[in-house]
């Protein structure tokens, strides 16, 4: 039996799964964790994992199961806590979760997971209703620099990726970081309603997520955080509107603690046969995702320049003492 399947093996007798005849990474029923509510990013991500997984027959079974709270740290304390030693599990997580840690002083962190790999990356967007009278990332700058408390930005969980585009987007503009009004939503479903409600100025997520609302023309992008325009999209960077904003958010898969050398290659020959295959590749185009695969020990010296990186960030505009 090679080395990859003798430990998948010996985690699948770990969980009571039956081994049936066959190779046996097809023969893993998979859990795979979505630290947030259905609708967001990560669920998504872990359910489009789910998708191609199953389509390519690379396991036998994967179910998706959410937990919502704190920027992903609820679902993170439960993982580490409940699933040591299990090697039939991953956790969806990403930028996001990095900032969660430090604001909500988290008593867990990602030294406590088996970094797997990092899979995606997406230009941010930031929107507005249609009936807005706000055009352009200009006009919405000259009214932060006006009354910064009277911008409301509506996005995901505290301390993530859209609380911090807000910050940098306000300071940007010329007003006071510290004091940028930002509603946390633990869904994007829930974010998506308050912004077409105009119960707040503006929106923030990965373009993906606000796609198909722009295209129906319930939303206006007056802005996306790439260096320069994406093929295909009609939207403007921040950069061409002479606002100094750019960033992209990634998305990576992390695995219990405590797993065997052979429990973590199986897992990361798993990913790596995922990235690889056709299904895998179509979802990315159709969400509009960037490939941003880095497996391994690449990942994990990733992680840890990211944790330093988004402290510096967060504490330079007053979210993070």
């Amino acid at each position: 039996m090679p080395f990859y399947a003798r430990g998948l093996l010996c985690g699948l007798l770990i969980a009571g799964a039956t081994v049936l005849a066959g190779p046996a990474l097809a023969q893993t029923e998979l859990k795979i964790i979505a630290p947030a509510a259905p609708g967001g990013g990560w669920d998504q991500t872990a359910r489009s994992i789910q998708q191609a997984l199953v389509a390519e027959k690379l396991v036998k079974s994967a179910q998706v199961v959410n937990i919502a709270g704190a920027g992903g740290t609820v679902g993170l304390a439960q993982f580490v806590n409940t699933a040591k030693g299990d090697g039939n599990q991953l956790m969806v997580n990403g930028f996001v979760m990095v900032g969660a840690i430090l604001l909500n002083k988290s008593p867990v962190s990602l030294s406590q997971v088996t970094p797997i790999a990092r899979l995606t990356q997406e230009a941010q967007v930031m929107v507005v209703p249609a009936s807005s009278p706000i055009k352009t990332a200009g006009d919405l700058a000259e009214a932060a620099r006006k009354d910064v408390a009277k911008v409301t930005f509506a996005g995901g969980s505290a301390g993530g990726v859209d609380h911090i585009m807000a910050a940098l987007f306000v300071g940007a503009a010329g007003a006071d970081a510290a004091k940028v009004n930002y509603v946390a939503f633990s869904g994007g479903g829930e974010s998506l309603a308050a912004i077409l409600g105009g119960k707040v100025t503006a929106g923030i997520s990965g373009y993906g997520e606000y796609e198909g609302q722009i295209k129906a023309g319930k939303l206006r992008a007056i802005g996306i955080t790439s260096p320069e325009r994406l093929p295909g999209v009609d939207v403007p960077t921040f950069k061409e509107q002479s606002i100094d904003l750019v960033l992209t958010n990634w998305r990576s898969v992390v695995a219990a603690p405590g797993l065997s050398d052979a429990q973590r290659k199986a897992l990361g020959d798993l990913v790596g046969k995922l990235v690889a295959s056709a299904a895998w590749k179509d979802i990315l185009k159709q969400k509009g995702w960037d490939d941003a695969y880095l497996p391994g020990e690449a990942f994990a010296k990733f992680l840890g320049d990211e944790q330093k990186r988004v402290g510096e960030v967060l504490t330079s505009v007053g979210l993070v003492k």
